[in-house]
């Protein structure tokens, strides 16, 4: 029996958008670190792509010592980004349940380009704590588009 409600959909690219040590920033005695983290999605109309684009900060008094930021871009096949995509409207609707799916594989890829980026370094010790994708995506991500004007 087929899933009515089930989007196919392909990994096609990782982007590193950010990634930053800022080591006068980071004061090894000091164990009081924050981790803060962001989360934006985008898309790509004409190649039926949505992005989520996921981000983490660990922080300590002065500021900011590690940031790193990830797109993973994610590919619809075309029948269903009929289904997602409302060409009166201009509006793409991505259910909850894929949105998180999207965000659980992207938060998956930023542990690994963490590793990645810091590894063989004194900050290869910090990693991503398991963080609540429910919490992060409560509802179904609309996005509304906007038609491209030509410039003059």
């Amino acid at each position: 029996m087929e899933n009515k409600d089930q989007i196919s959909f392909g990994l096609r690219k990782i982007t590193t958008e950010q990634f930053a040590i800022i080591e006068s920033a980071f004061d090894k005695d000091n164990q009081n670190i924050q981790i803060g983290n962001g989360l934006r999605f985008g898309f790509n109309l004409e190649k039926r792509v949505i992005t989520v684009l996921l981000s983490v900060q660990f922080n300590q008094d002065k500021g900011p010592f590690l940031l790193l930021e990830i797109g993973c871009l994610f590919e619809i096949i075309p029948e269903h980004w009929k289904t997602l995509y409302d060409e009166d409207t201009k509006v793409i609707k991505i259910p909850i349940a894929l949105a998180r799916h999207l965000v659980v594989l992207a938060m998956g890829t930023l542990r690994g380009v963490l590793h990645a980026k810091t590894e063989n370094t004194p900050f290869n010790m910090f990693l991503l704590p398991t963080i609540n994708v429910t919490e992060m995506v409560k509802e179904d991500v609309t996005i509304k588009t906007i038609d491209s004007v030509e410039l003059k």
